[in-house]
C-alpha cells in the first residue's frame, strides 16, 4: 500500500435521496427468499413414491375386507413417511433463508458526508463503507483506503489464513475483518454479490434420492406387477375349479396384499430411526433419515480441509534455528500448553535458543491468547491468527506471555507493511539496553542490510525455508539484537537471525487413521480445497492419499478434466461452482459421494452430493445444507456412521428376504394346493392374520439386528445394484420354496391322517415363516449372549397368536378355522421347523457366508477404493 493511497482524502460518498432512489430501483442487498411451497403439493409429491401408492392400495384393500387394524397399520406408515418427507423438503429451503442471516445486519456507510449506520439491507452501488476488526463485510466493495487490513475468507474460500488487502482491490461480502481498517465503495449487492452466487447454486442444487430410496422405488414396481400377475392366475384357476367370483375375487386381491411387504416402510423408518440414535449417540446428527442409511453406500468421500481434516486453527508446527536444528512443536489449538519434539524425542526442556526465537515472536506481536469461559470452552486467538499462533508457541516453550511481556515492555515500533512485509519493535531489557526485534517473510528479513550473517547461515535458513514452504506452511524469519541506545525502528539493521518458525493448520488428531480405515472399507478419500497446492499436497502427504509425484488436479487451470476428476485424490484451488462438477462427475460414474465441509463455500456441494456431512463448529450455512452434522467436528465419526449405514441396510435386505420369501410362499401354496387335492387351501382372512402377524413385529423387529463381523473390511455396493441383488432374490426363491414345500406336506398329511387340513396348513405356514425370522438373523457379536431379544419376544408373541387363531373361539369364527388337537399343534410346530433349521445348516456348510451375501460383497466393485 503506497503513501498515497493512505493520505488520499476519503470519498464524500452518496446523498440520503440518491441512496433511497437507487434501493427503490435497485431492490435491497438481500438474497430473494425461495418461493414458497404449498403444504399439499409437497404431500403429493411425497404420496406419488411407487411403494407408498401400493402401500394406499392396500389399505384400501384391507378397508374393504373390514380389516381395519391392519387399514390403520398402513395408513399410519404412509402418514410418518410423508411427514418425514416433507420436512426434509422444507430443510432444504432453511438452508438458503440460513444465508441471509450470514449478511451483516447493519453497515457503517457515508452519506450526505457523514456517517451513518443503516441495514445492510439498504446498501445500494457507490455507497461508501466503513470497516473495522470484527465487521462482517456487507457487500462486495472496491477498496479506496487500507489500514493493516485483513480479511478472515475462509467461509467463502476455505483459507485458514487471513488475507491481506489494499487500496484497488475487492473484497467479498461474508468475510469477517480481522485485522486493520479500511473503507471501500459498494460495487455488487444482493445475488450479485459473492455470497449471492453462492446462494444461486444452493438454490439451484437439490438433492437427487437415495440410493435406498431409488432401490426401493423400484422394488415396488416391481412387486406390484408381479403380485397382480400371479394374483389373477389364482384366479383364473379358482374360477376353472368352479369356485365362486365373489370368492376367488377376494382371495386374489388378499395374495395381492399378502405378497407387498406392506410393513417394508416401517421396517425402513424404524431401523433408520435406531440408526440416527446410535449416531447420535456418537456424536452424528443425521437432519434426515434416509442419509443414515446413505452413509452404508457411499463409495467417495469428498472432504474440505479447513476445520474438517485440520483444526482451523493456526500453529507453530516447525522451528529452525540458524545452525538449520529443526524442533516439531505439538498442541491443539491456542491452548498454551504442547511439547517440543526434536528428531521425534519430546524434550523435557527447552533449549535457550529455541527460547530465543519464542521470545522475539513474542515481544514482536500485537496479539493475545483468551482462556476458556463457559460459554466458549476453548482457547481462543485475539488478533492476527498467525501471531496468535506465536504466542501459544512461546508458552509451550515455557514462557508465560503475560509476565514476559511486562519485563520486556515495547518502547517503539514499526507496524507491519506490506510493501516491506515486515514488522519492528523495539523493548526495554531487564537491563535497560534495546532490544530489537524483526519478524516477516523471510525474503524480506534474511537480507543485507538488515541482518549481518555468515553466507552459510543464510543458506541453511532460505534451504529450510524453501522445503518448509514445500509443506504448505506459512513461514516468519525473526532476527533480533540488543543495542545500547534506542534504535529507528524504521531502518533497522545489523540484526543477527533468530529462526524460522513454519506455521499451518494442524490436522486434527486421528485424522490419518481415519483416511485410512475409509481406503480399507473400500471407500475412495479425496481433499477438496481452495488452498495453494502445495498446501494441498502437504496436507494429502500427511493423510496418505499422496504421495511425491502424484497428480494435484488444480481449479484455477481452466476446469478439471474427467481424468482429474476420477484419477486425482487431491484437489487445489476449487472453487464453489467446481466441487459441483466434481461431485456430478463421480455420480456419472455410479459413484455415491458423501462431501464434508464447514464453509459457505461448501454449502452447494453439500446439498448436491448424496450425503452431506457438516462440521457442527462450522457455519449455520453449511449445516442447514447437510444431511449429517458432526457434533464432534471428527471426521472418524463419519466411519462410525458408515459402518452403521450399513449395518441397516443389511438389515433391510435381511427383512426383504424373510417378507418376500413368505409372501412367495403364500402364492405358491394357492397355486400349488389344488394340484395336491386342496381347492382352496387358505381363505383371505387366514391370508391377511398370516400377513399381519409375520410382517408386523418379527419384522421390524429384524431392524435392529447387529452388524455382521467384518462390515468395514468390506467393500461398498454399487449404487446400481438392486436391493434384491447379490444373489437375494435367489435366495428368497429357495426360501420361499421351503415353507411352501413344509406346508403343503403337512396339508397333504393332515389329508390323509383325515385332519384338518386347512387349519393345519394355516398353522404350518405361519409357524415356519417365524421360524425362518430367527434363521436369517445376523450372528451374534462377540462377547454377546443374546443380540436383539426384541426378535425373540416379537416371534414368540406372533407364534402364540398364530396358534390362538385355531384355538379361541371368536378367532376360530372370524378366521374360518378348525379347532385342532394338542398333538395335532405339536406336529404342526414341528414341521414347521423344517425351512428354519435347513437355513441354518446351509449357512454353516457355506463358511464365510453368514448372511445376505458377504461372499458376494467381498468381491472388489469397480469404483471401490483408490
Amino acid at each position: 500500500m503506497s503513501a498515497e493511497s493512505r493520505t488520499a482524502p476519503a470519498p464524500l460518498g452518496l446523498t440520503g435521496s440518491e441512496a433511497a432512489d437507487r434501493l427503490r430501483r435497485e431492490g435491497p442487498n438481500t438474497v430473494a427468499a425461495p418461493a414458497q411451497r404449498g403444504l399439499a403439493g409437497r404431500v403429493l409429491r411425497q404420496l406419488a413414491d411407487p411403494l407408498i401408492a401400493l402401500l394406499l392400495a392396500a389399505a384400501v384393500v384391507t378397508a374393504l375386507l373390514r380389516d381395519y387394524p391392519d387399514t390403520v397399520v398402513i395408513l399410519l406408515v404412509v402418514a410418518v413417511n410423508t411427514v418425514i418427507g416433507v420436512v426434509q423438503e422444507v430443510r432444504a429451503d432453511r438452508a438458503i433463508a440460513a444465508l441471509d442471516q450470514l449478511a451483516a445486519p447493519t453497515a457503517r456507510v457515508v452519506r450526505d458526508g457523514a456517517d451513518q449506520v443503516v441495514p445492510a439491507a439498504d446498501l445500494v452501488r457507490d455507497d461508501v463503507v466503513k470497516l473495522e476488526a470484527g465487521d462482517v463485510v456487507p457487500a462486495d466493495l472496491r477498496l479506496e483506503h487500507a489500514s493493516r487490513f485483513q480479511l478472515d475468507e475462509s467461509a467463502l474460500t476455505g483459507e485458514s489464513v487471513p488475507v491481506g488487502h489494499g487500496s484497488g482491490d475487492e473484497i467479498p461480502a461474508g468475510t469477517v475483518v480481522t485485522t486493520g481498517r479500511a473503507s471501500g465503495t459498494v460495487i455488487r449487492t444482493g445475488a450479485a454479490s459473492a455470497l449471492g452466487q453462492i446462494t444461486e447454486l444452493v438454490r439451484a442444487t437439490r438433492p437427487s434420492a437415495t440410493p435406498l430410496q431409488r432401490r426401493l422405488a423400484g422394488l415396488g414396481r416391481v412387486l406390484g406387477l408381479t403380485a397382480v400377475a400371479l394374483s389373477a392366475v389364482v384366479f383364473v384357476l379358482g374360477l376353472a375349479a368352479g369356485r365362486p367370483v365373489v370368492q376367488m375375487a377376494i382371495t386374489a386381491v388378499s395374495l395381492v396384499v399378502a405378497a407387498v411387504p406392506e410393513s417394508l416402510p416401517a421396517v425402513v423408518t424404524l431401523a433408520l430411526a435406531l440408526g440416527a440414535r446410535r449416531m447420535a449417540a456418537s456424536r452424528a446428527i443425521p437432519r434426515r433419515l434416509h442419509a443414515v442409511e446413505t452413509l452404508g453406500s457411499v463409495s467417495v468421500i469428498a472432504s474440505d480441509k479447513t476445520g474438517t481434516l485440520t483444526e482451523g486453527r493456526m500453529a507453530v508446527q516447525e522451528a529452525v534455528l540458524p545452525d538449520a536444528v529443526t524442533f516439531t512443536v505439538t498442541g491443539t489449538g491456542y491452548e498454551p500448553a504442547g511439547t517440543v519434539h526434536r528428531d521425534g524425542q519430546v524434550l523435557a526442556e527447552t533449549p535457550g535458543q529455541l527460547r530465543d526465537l519464542a521470545l522475539a515472536g513474542l515481544l514482536c506481536n500485537d496479539a493475545a491468547l483468551l482462556p476458556p469461559t463457559p460459554e466458549r470452552p476453548d482457547w481462543m486467538g485475539a488478533g492476527d491468527p498467525l501471531e496468535a499462533a506465536l504466542v501459544a508457541f512461546a508458552a509451550r516453550c515455557g514462557l508465560d506471555p503475560q509476565p514476559v511481556r511486562a519485563q520486556w515492555p515495547r518502547v517503539d515500533e514499526q507496524p507491519f507493511d506490506q510493501d516491506t512485509r515486515r514488522m519492528v519493535t523495539v523493548h526495554r531489557t531487564p537491563e535497560d539496553r534495546y532490544l530489537v526485534v524483526c519478524k516477516g517473510a523471510p525474503e524480506s528479513v534474511l537480507a543485507a542490510p538488515l541482518v549481518q550473517a555468515t553466507p552459510q547461515e543464510l543458506e541453511q535458513l532460505l534451504a529450510a525455508a524453501h522445503r518448509l514452504a514445500g509443506e504448505g506452511l506459512r513461514l516468519l524469519a525473526v532476527a533480533s539484537a540488543v543495542v545500547d541506545s534506542p534504535p529507528d525502528p524504521a531502518h533497522p539493521s545489523g540484526l543477527r537471525p533468530v529462526g524460522l518458525v513454519g506455521i499451518g493448520d494442524p490436522l486434527r488428531g486421528g485424522a490419518r487413521q481415519t483416511a485410512e480405515g475409509f481406503e480399507t472399507a473400500g471407500v475412495r478419500f479425496m481433499l477438496i480445497t481452495g488452498d495453494h497446492p502445495a498446501t494441498a499436497a502437504a496436507i494429502g502427504g500427511r493423510l496418505g492419499i499422496w504421495t511425491e509425484g502424484d497428480h494435484v488436479a488444480r481449479g484455477d487451470n481452466g476446469g478439471l478434466t474427467a481424468e482429474e476428476i476420477t484419477g486425482s485424490h487431491v484437489f487445489a484451488r476449487t472453487q464453489p461452482a467446481q466441487k459441483l462438477d466434481i461431485i456430478a462427475a463421480l455420480q456419472e460414474r455410479g459413484h455415491v459421494v458423501a462431501m464434508t465441509g464447514d464453509g459457505v463455500n461448501d454449502a452447494p456441494a453439500l446439498r448436491k452430493a448424496d450425503i452431506g456431512v457438516a462440521m457442527g463448529g462450522g457455519t449455520e450455512v453449511a449445516r442447514q445444507a447437510a444431511d449429517l452434522v458432526l457434533v464432534d467436528d471428527n471426521l472418524a465419526t463419519v466411519a462410525v456412521a458408515i459402518g452403521e449405514g450399513r449395518r441397516i441396510y443389511e438389515n433391510i435386505r435381511r427383512f426383504l428376504r424373510y417378507a418376500l420369501s413368505g409372501g412367495l410362499a403364500e402364492i405358491a401354496v394357492m397355486l400349488l394346493g389344488p394340484l395336491f387335492g386342496m381347492a382352496v387351501p387358505l381363505l383371505p382372512a387366514q391370508i391377511l392374520w398370516i400377513n399381519l402377524l409375520t410382517h408386523g413385529l418379527p419384522g421390524v423387529a429384524l431392524g435392529a439386528e447387529p452388524a455382521e463381523p467384518h462390515t468395514m473390511q468390506l467393500p461398498p455396493r454399487s449404487s446400481q445394484e438392486s436391493v434384491l441383488g447379490a444373489g437375494l432374490w435367489r435366495r428368497i426363491l429357495i426360501t420361499g420354496a421351503l415353507i411352501a414345500a413344509t406346508a403343503l406336506g403337512a396339508g397333504v398329511l393332515a389329508q390323509y391322517f383325515d385332519r384338518p387340513w386347512q387349519s393345519v396348513v394355516f398353522v404350518v405356514l405361519g409357524l415356519a415363516q417365524l421360524g425362518v425370522a430367527l434363521a436369517v438373523r445376523a450372528p451374534k457379536p462377540p462377547g454377546v449372549r443374546i443380540s436383539n431379544p426384541g426378535l425373540l419376544v416379537a416371534v414368540a408373541l406372533s407364534a402364540l397368536l398364530q396358534i390362538a387363531g385355531v384355538l379361541v373361539e371368536p378367532l376360530r369364527e372370524l378366521l374360518g378355522t378348525d379347532a385342532l388337537s394338542w398333538l395335532d399343534l405339536l406336529g404342526c410346530a414341528v414341521i414347521s421347523l423344517v425351512p428354519g433349521v435347513a437355513l441354518r445348516l446351509a449357512a454353516r456348510v457355506r463358511t464365510g457366508d453368514h448372511n445376505e451375501g458377504a461372499s458376494a460383497r467381498m468381491r472388489p466393485r469397480e469404483g471401490a477404493g483408490r
